[in-house]
């Protein structure tokens, strides 16, 4: 039985750089054994001070390396599919970074070709779930102590955006979160999805309507709506109040200590969502790498992946017709019911 994992990291960028550090000084039975990138020199500096990684241009190089039987993608979504078929034919396990493919054609196809392989070796990135908050507002749904879940409200709020950041990716690249949330908190899948575009911030660039509300509601008949403001200035803010029966929840407000001082008050606003969900992130990995110790997956399925595709391309419809979308679901697997 492997003891170790020995991890091809597929993109050394951003969110690819983040998890070399996080493998190589904060998470136990895993090491990184191969970096890569279309940028070679950037793979090379990414592996400065691993011992016995090495820095690849090519994922078909890595896959096919002896000394890799883990792999982690961190690549932009569209190139997930060619890399998730082809580390599914290896049948090593996977960790891939959200989305699972950037549509739900491409994504149900990894669903087939998972569900051919016979068992599940796709853990999806979605790391809020490992969020102590997040955790601990599911740990009360399911408990039922405050009655049943009737609301969710989120906010979803960034203080800028990145060049090229378009209308659809509000959804695509921000909005993904809370419909994989939505899913999780409620156990459901969601079926419709409708976007409203009220008065627009005067900071959102060329061509992109900011904020946005969008309204969600789930299989049981559970109403959810998100604030996604991606140019909110003011800091990086993920929060969520759920409304029961008998009570209301909030997640996710101002960190740190709340003070009152020389005729002020306040606390902190995390600048961006390292520093919001860093934690999640080291319980995420951890937990991918401990079941695939065991043959297992530690989080989110290809089929979560789907789903949530599925809530994207609806989302993105009800952005342009200002209509209510229904999502359109393949029938779920056995593998993954």
């Amino acid at each position: 039985m492997t003891t170790t994992l020995r991890v091809a990291v597929i993109g050394a960028g951003r969110m690819g750089a983040d998890h070399i550090q996080r493998l190589n000084t904060r998470i136990h039975g895993a090491e990184v054994a191969a970096v890569v990138d279309v940028d070679l020199a950037r793979a090379q500096a990414a592996i400065e001070g691993i011992p016995g990684a090495v820095a690849l241009a090519d994922a078909d190089e890595a896959l096919g390396n002896g000394d890799v039987n883990a792999v982690l993608i961190a690549t932009p979504g569209f190139l997930h599919e060619d890399i998730l078929l082809k580390a599914i034919a290896k049948d090593i396990p996977i960790l891939c970074e959200k989305p699972l493919t950037p549509d739900a054609a491409s994504a149900w196809k990894i669903v087939q070709a998972e569900e051919q392989l016979g068992h599940k070796r796709i853990q999806v990135g979605f790391m809020r779930r490992f969020d102590a908050e997040y955790a601990a507002l599911g740990d009360i749904i399911r408990s039922s102590e405050l009655g049943e879940l009737l609301m969710l409200h989120h906010q979803h709020r960034n203080p800028n955006t990145p060049a090229g950041f378009t209308n659809e990716m509000l959804i695509n690249d921000s909005v993904v979160h809370e419909f994989d949330a939505i899913r999780f908190f409620t156990g459901e899948e969601i079926t419709s999805v409708q976007v409203r575009l009220g008065k627009a911030t005067k900071n959102a660039p060329a061509g992109q309507h900011d904020p946005q509300h969008v309204l969600i509601e789930t299989e049981s008949g559970v109403l959810a709506d998100v604030e996604i403001f991606v140019n909110a200035k003011f800091g990086y803010e993920v929060a969520t109040q759920a409304s029961f029966e008998d009570g209301i929840v909030n997640i996710g407000g101002d960190t740190g200590p709340y003070t009152r001082s020389a005729g002020r008050w306040g606390g902190n606003v995390t600048p961006g969502f390292e520093e919001r969900f860093g934690a999640a992130y080291d319980v995420e990995i951890q937990s991918w790498v401990d079941a695939a110790l065991r043959g297992e997956i530690g989080g989110p399925t290809a089929w979560d992946g789907y789903a949530t595709a599925a809530c994207c391309e609806a989302g993105v419809e009800a952005q342009k017709n200002g209509e209510k979308v229904a999502v359109k679901l393949n029938a779920k697997p056995a593998l993954y019911r």
